[in-house]
């Protein structure tokens, strides 16, 4: 049974548990939806964008309530929570303003001179399915596009953030939609599939693990549904023999490190060609030792916990794993004394195919550096990998690391900086990191019916 509560990570101590939906809970909440899609999608777009920037305000107004409630549900620092909010109301003030334009008739010139319009429209209610790690950002990334575009949403979120999700849907409210137009419930993996498989539900989007993502995608699938899936990654991060040292080491950290190492698109494997391997393990090694953890509401800790007791087992059971079998920790690699699902920040080498470091997601603040001697080895090593979500290539010359880009088999590169996502940057991967694109104007092309509007003639 899905159990909906808080445990601070910080504490390790129970803070509130919160009722699960039951069978009937769950089709109030598909027929909420449902019904109120026949008038939403009638509603002008602007009405819908006017909604949407509603809803941005209501995050700016809310700022720090909301921050501590995530801070306390998984462990975010007070930093990265406001961070977090803040880009969760650019995602809605983004859509409220370009929205319109998205969803714009599209007019094409065709052979024989006919009069055609690709009209996009909403396609009906739509489930989301949410993580824990960026509570309020994955589900604005979803759910903005698809208000504005007139779908409704039923949004099932990760059950260790009951709070965040019962206070995205108080903010909808407050912000003026109408009840249907965004539905929280309490559902269980049951209860998901019983949702995808209902006729009045027209599409699904998961962010979460590769096992979440095969389960949904094969519901959705059955039952001949539109899908999106954004799933893990394991993503490179290249250091070319003329790169930056400081610059490159200043970027991995932060993006190996950041939200205590929990993101997708986190840097996870770090792959130095010679001869700036030794140069740059030093430098990173003595960045890394310098970080702290602690209560995620001190602004001068680098980052809390890790967002469950669970979630710190796994990864030092795959750290223990690699060194066990001859990796090497340079630092790290244990648990603080300390109460609560804390890790320290870790840096593993020697690791080889046979550990499960090696292929395996790390979601934790542990980073693998590999030595290559060239950049094409380097380009072989990061593509050796199930993933392909997003990636990182360092070298002073931009032709070059272009070249490395293109010979990557992932979604996203970022050239000199550490990878990471704003309002207006398509977002997603390839293999097993999914199916499907959101943010920028690709996240109003997904759930969307283009209809064809042909007039045959010239009109008299």
């Amino acid at each position: 049974m899905t159990e909906y509560k808080i445990v601070n990570p910080a504490t390790n101590t129970l803070v509130r548990r919160y009722p699960t939906a039951d069978d009937a809970t769950v089709d109030r909440a598909i027929e909420a939806a449902a019904e109120e899609f026949t008038d939403w999608r009638r509603r002008p777009v602007k009405e819908r964008a006017d909604a949407a920037l509603a809803v941005s305000r209501e995050f700016e107004t809310r700022r720090e309530e909301l921050a501590a409630i995530i801070t306390r549900e998984m462990g975010k620092t007070t930093r990265e929570a406001l961070a977090e909010v803040d880009l969760s109301a650019a995602i809605f003030a983004y859509y409220a303003e370009h929205g319109p334009a998205f969803a714009a008739d599209q007019r094409l010139d065709i052979r024989g001179g006919d009069d055609v319009v690709v009209r996009s429209e909403p396609l009906g209610a739509l489930l989301g399915v949410m993580p824990w790690n960026y509570p309020y950002y994955q589900v604005a990334r979803f759910a903005a596009p698809n208000l504005v575009l007139g779908n409704t949403v039923i949004l099932k979120h990760a059950p260790s953030c009951p709070e965040s999700a019962q206070a995205i849907e108080d903010i909808m409210r407050a912000a003026g939609l109408p009840a249907g137009a965004y539905v929280n419930v309490y559902a269980t993996n049951e209860q998901v599939a019983r949702i995808i498989e209902d006729p009045r539900v027209q599409g699904v989007s998961l962010t979460g693990s590769e096992r979440a993502g095969r389960a949904v995608g094969e519901a959705a699938g059955r039952h001949l549904k539109k899908y999106v899936l954004e799933l893990g990654g394991s993503d490179p991060f290249i250091v070319l023999p003329d790169a930056d040292l400081e610059a490159a080491v200043s970027a991995a950290v932060e993006g190996r490190m950041g939200n205590a190492g929990q993101a997708c698109t986190a840097s996870k494997r770090f792959i130095v060609v010679d001869p700036l391997h030794d140069r740059f393990l030093g430098a990173f090694t003595d960045a890394v030792r310098a970080l702290t953890t602690g209560d995620p509401t001190d602004d001068n800790v680098s980052f809390g916990p890790l967002s469950s007791e669970e979630a710190a087992r796994t990864v030092i059971a795959q750290v223990s794993d690699a060194v066990e079998q001859g990796a090497t920790a340079v630092t790290g690699g244990t648990r603080p004394t300390r109460t609560g699902a804390f890790i320290e920040p870790t840096i593993l080498t020697g690791v080889t195919p046979d550990m499960r470091a090696y292929h395996e997601e790390i979601f934790g603040p542990v980073a693998v550096v590999h030595r290559v001697p060239d950049t094409a080895t380097a380009i072989r090593l990061a593509n050796d990998t199930p993933y392909g979500l997003g990636s990182v290539v360092f070298g002073r010359d931009i032709a070059a690391a272009k070249a490395v880009a293109d010979a990557l088999d992932v979604g996203m590169v970022s050239i000199n900086g550490p990878s990471g996502t704003q309002e207006d940057l398509p977002f997603g991967g390839v293999k097993l990191s999914g199916v499907g694109r959101e943010l920028g104007a690709y996240g109003m092309s997904e759930f969307v019916n283009r209809k064809v509007i042909r007039v045959r003639g010239r009109a008299s």
